[in-house]
């Protein structure tokens, strides 16, 4: 398929190497904080179920972001290719933050996305769980943003 504007490749149908390549492009991008730019991923209409939490459109993204970067902080994301089929990815992760009494935690869940023709997210819905850690077994450790290249995935980490 041909790119157009407003398109986010890759495209589906998804390979098993596009599926990996649109889950680590959205683990770069949620690295960022930056709200705006992860919410350009998604449709104007894309729906998401985020725990117990529904929200609806590109606005109402960029405001659950800002809530959620401004409680968890020092956020660092590892995201994993679980399956895919067609226009749908399923993905695990996990990320480390702490709040603003300094407790750290690692957030891991899963995620099923349903992605448009020209590859923006339709729908997500993501299945959380919060465990407390000691700043010591955090795993995370490079500077703020994109996980570098060569640092392990998931998997490697035993996560």
């Amino acid at each position: 398929m041909t790119a157009v504007p407003n398109s986010r490749p890759p495209l589906p149908p998804f390979t098993r190497e596009t599926a990996a390549q649109k889950v680590r492009m959205a683990e770069d991008a949620w690295n960022t904080r930056d709200p705006e730019r992860v919410s350009l991923a998604y449709s104007v209409d894309s729906s998401w179920r985020n725990r117990a939490e529904f929200l609806s459109g590109r606005e109402a993204i960029v405001t659950f972001l800002e809530r959620k970067w401004a409680k968890e902080l020092a956020y660092r994301l590892i995201k994993e290719l679980w399956a895919f089929d067609g226009p749908r990815i399923a993905v695990r992760f996990a990320y480390e933050w702490h709040d603003d009494s300094g407790t750290w935690f690692r957030s891991y869940g899963n995620e099923n996305w349903e992605f448009d023709e020209h590859g923006l997210m339709l729908r997500r819905i993501a299945s959380i769980n919060d465990l407390p850690i000691k700043e010591a077994e955090r795993k995370y450790r490079w500077p703020l943003g994109p996980r570098p290249e060569g640092h392990p995935g998931l998997s490697d980490l035993g996560l």
